[in-house]
């Protein structure tokens, strides 16, 4: 973050603003409705301040504020529009330690003013950091559409409910779970259609519900929810939702950064990161970690990437968590054969190419791999390696020596659906030897059949990094 995103109360405070033009009366009436005292100084007022200037708490003063207004603020704004007279003001208040912004001139700004939706007391703020304030209004014109205008509604009648809510749930963690419950159910459900009683009634049940819960304990659950190839976009409306629930958050390497900053701020971040042969927590010891974190009361999300049942080893984990009677949910993700071959122009079952898909791992277990070498050598389908990209040479040999043709297309898709994503394509005879010219790191799946003769007219997406007689994309 370039900025350090804060609502700042200004009640009852001076806020000085310079300008009689449309910028310093739109900072006037935001300072206004945030409940400021505000002097502006101009030589003239526009129209733009008519519906504003009879106001208690507006003051139009002549002339440019001295060094004692500037002191006695608690914010300025500048909207003069000319950059000497805003510099000069942006000098004054830095001498007196005053923040101030002048609008549209990132170097004479200690803060900056974001887009705001305002449905008080509810307020979100969008904000470029300065980048693109165009591009911050747009998304705050989309949230206007879908953030219903009674939210604030919403919000000040809860406020109703935070004394007794408090009395009866006195663990903070206890009522961040009731908020949750009511915020996301049926109570703010008949809140916002009008059924105001049907509404009390409700949030009056859970409480009782929830009272009796924390008489007899804590109460944990798990999420094993699957974040997909890395793509955040790929994510799926329940994973997003379960991942601001959640109190406390596994995950391993393949979780990008963009993916776990969709998790809710104040959860703990717990890395358990795991690739081949290099466990940083043993698997055994991931499941154990579940169940008593859960066992102590905490929402435990267990974010992996792809799908949780795709060969990342969630059945293990549900195993343990059914076995010691730990509630929990499972969200699927895009896995990563479907997902990397779409992104890569590759059909996996194009109908003129494949009629069947086998996926199948390539992780060597006992120092080889083991895998139904006849059924891989048939005609007309796709194979998707998972975990092949260090075992490719072995791989690439067996199923040659195995019976499938040296010249069956292959290709490996490195980083699929990322902004990094590469894809090298070559055969089964000279696959292994291309990847490794390409110093490919992984993740990366390996996918073998005639639909990867496609890739160069259908690749979409990412950037092209040619390989010694290679098709890329």
């Amino acid at each position: 973050m370039d900025h350090l995103p804060i609502f700042f109360d200004v009640r009852g405070k001076t806020v000085v603003i310079t300008g009689g033009g449309t910028v310093a009366a739109r900072k006037s009436d935001m300072a206004l409705r945030a409940g400021a005292h505000v002097r502006v100084f101009a030589d003239e007022l526009s129209d733009e301040f008519r519906d504003i200037a009879g106001h208690e708490r507006f003051t139009h003063a002549h002339g440019f504020p001295s060094a004692e207004d500037v002191a006695g603020a608690a914010l300025v704004y500048g909207g003069e529009e000319d950059y000497e007279r805003d510099a000069a003001l942006f000098r004054l208040a830095r001498a007196a330690r005053t923040p101030c912004n002048v609008a549209d001139t990132q170097d004479l700004c200690d803060f900056i003013t974001p887009a705001i939706l305002d449905r008080s007391p509810l307020v979100a703020a969008v904000s470029s950091s300065g980048a693109s304030p165009i591009l911050a209004r747009a998304i705050k014109a989309q949230l206007e559409t879908i953030v219903p205008p009674n939210y604030g509604d919403l919000a000040e009648w809860a406020k109703g409910f935070r004394e007794e809510v408090s009395e009866r749930l006195p663990d903070g963690a206890d009522r961040r779970r009731f908020w949750e419950i009511v915020m996301d159910g049926p109570v703010a459900d008949s809140f916002l259609r009008g059924a105001l009683g049907e509404a009390e009634a409700e949030l009056r049940r859970t409480l009782d519900a929830e009272a009796q819960g924390a008489a007899r304990g804590p109460r944990g659950e798990v999420y094993l929810v699957g974040a997909g190839p890395g793509d955040p976009d790929l994510l799926t409306f329940r994973a997003l939702r379960l991942m601001q629930k959640a109190e406390v958050v596994l995950y391993d390497r393949l979780i990008g950064p963009q993916i776990l900053n969709l998790v809710r701020r104040d959860a703990e971040r717990i890395f358990v990161g795991k690739e081949t042969s290099n466990h940083v927590v043993p698997q055994e010891e991931i499941s154990r970690m579940l169940v008593r974190l859960a066992r102590e009361g905490r929402r435990v999300l267990r974010l992996k990437g792809g799908d949780p049942f795709m060969f990342g080893r969630g059945g293990e984990e549900i195993e343990e968590l059914a076995r010691e009677g730990v509630p929990f949910q499972i969200v699927p993700g895009v896995t990563a054969a479907t997902a990397c071959a779409a992104y890569a122009g590759i059909p996996l079952t194009h109908r003129d190419h494949a009629q069947s898909c086998l996926f199948v791992t390539g992780h060597m277990k006992d120092g080889g791999i083991d895998l139904d070498w006849e059924a891989l050598a048939r005609p007309r389908q796709t194979i998707a390696i998972y975990m092949g990209l260090a075992t490719l040479p072995a791989l690439a040999a067996e199923m040659v020596s195995r019976g499938s043709r040296p010249d069956t297309p292959a290709a490996v898709v490195d980083n699929g659906s990322r902004p990094s994503q590469r894809v090298v394509v070559g055969t089964l005879a000279d696959i292994a030897e291309k990847a490794e010219a390409a110093a490919l790191k992984g993740p990366a799946i390996v996918l073998v059949g005639s639909v990867v003769s496609l890739h160069g007219a259908l690749a979409w997406f990412g950037s092209r990094a040619p390989t010694p007689d290679a098709r890329t994309g």
